[in-house]
């Protein structure tokens, strides 16, 4: 009994550890504004397209995953002096791409945090799940003062309760985090004030000063258990709009038809930034994929495309560098400009005119070995 009490209090605290890390429900009037939702359906958000799985694909597909999941060294990155964030950019748009989909976006005088993870892995447990191949370039108490952290959806990779109360206990009193319908209430049960969050559908926007912050739709899905929660939350990506600029981050999609409308409404963007990681056959309509990012791209009229969802977890079975080779090759095919700046490096895509190539050489399957279409394109 001496033996198994000690692993029974951990296994405790292990399971007691993992709920607090699945966040909150919905409920009262946050619920009840889910459901007057056009998206919500059958008591779950819902694409307008089908999503097809195929499960059985994504476990075999594991037998043929790459040696170079991972790079066998830490990749090389810049760790940004805090002082160099007080100096406004020349330009009035400049981008710091911490990895994955973590990027801190200076625009006509605001700063916005897009899907910040700190912490060791994008998983419920400390001790299992993806773990990043860096340690983070910046400490949270050593951002610049920031307007509003955007949240995507509540996947793992993308919202870290770790990351969000550290943000909390450190940003500006007037500072909010901005997220798709019932994600707010993952944050209220982490600690932050009902005041902070502010909680939108597709199409709906929030001012922060000057700066107007659109959740635009994306084809995906939510899920902090993926059996008690599934879809019970709405994902989205963002159009950031400025008195002098515009960008668009996508957040995690497939291709779909509305990525046209949000071009049409709210672009030309002077910088996107596309996920173009993470993808495989047997999930083609959760990702885009590099050329279909292109593709994307093109659609809500972008200019300059940074890529993300890549450099920091291996969450698919490709070569760590595969996705920004075959966005090289398909953004040369189309005629688009690409900046890939080192992790950490701040840029300003108006004055990059070429893009650095930082990573190795390792192999990589091409678009015609390993093709993601997502369905109806």
């Amino acid at each position: 009994m001496k033996l198994i009490a000690p692993a029974l209090v951990a296994a405790l605290a292990g399971a007691a550890a993992a709920c607090t890390e699945f966040g909150g429900r919905a409920a009262g009037a946050r619920l009840a504004r889910i459901e007057r939702s056009p998206e919500w359906r059958d008591g779950k958000f819902a694409n307008p397209e089908p999503m097809v799985n195929d499960v059985l694909g994504s476990l075999t597909g594991a037998f043929a995953a790459s040696e170079f999941t991972a790079p066998k060294a830490p990749p090389p990155t810049v760790s940004p002096p805090p002082a160099s964030f007080l100096t406004t950019p020349a330009t009035g748009l400049r981008v710091t791409w911490f990895g994955h989909s973590s990027a801190l976006v200076e625009v006509d005088g605001h700063r916005v945090l897009t899907d910040p993870v700190w912490s060791e892995r994008a998983s419920p447990f400390g001790w299992v799940g993806p773990k990043r191949w860096f340690p983070p370039l910046i400490a949270l108490d050593q951002l610049p003062p920031l307007d509003a952290v955007l949240i995507s959806h509540d996947h793992y990779d993308h919202l870290d309760r770790a990351t969000v109360q550290g943000l909390n206990a450190v940003m500006p009193a007037a500072a909010v985090f901005i997220v798709p319908l019932g994600v707010g209430a993952h944050l209220a049960a982490w600690g932050v004030p009902d005041a902070r969050i502010v909680e939108l559908d597709w199409w709906e926007a929030a001012r922060a000063g000057d700066l107007t912050i659109t959740l635009t739709p994306a084809r995906h899905a939510s899920g902090r258990t993926m059996v008690f929660d599934y879809q019970a939350t709405l994902w989205g990506g963002f159009a950031l709009t400025g008195p002098r600029h515009r960008v668009y981050y996508s957040g995690d999609t497939g291709l779909f038809p509305a990525l046209a409308a949000i071009g049409e409404r709210l672009g030309p963007f002077d910088l996107t930034l596309i996920e173009c990681g993470q993808y495989h056959q047997a999930w083609p309509d959760w990702h885009l994929g590099p050329e279909q990012a292109v593709a994307a791209h093109g659609m809500v009229k972008g200019k300059v495309m940074l890529p993300v969802h890549w450099g920091e977890f291996a969450l698919a079975y490709h070569g760590w560098t595969e996705p920004i080779e075959r966005v090289l090759v398909a953004a040369r095919n189309a005629g688009a400009a690409v900046v890939t700046p080192r992790l950490g490096a701040s840029i300003e895509p108006a004055l990059v005119p070429q893009s650095e190539r930082w990573w190795p050489d390792v192999p990589w399957q091409t678009a015609a070995q390993h093709s993601v279409k997502s369905g109806g394109f």
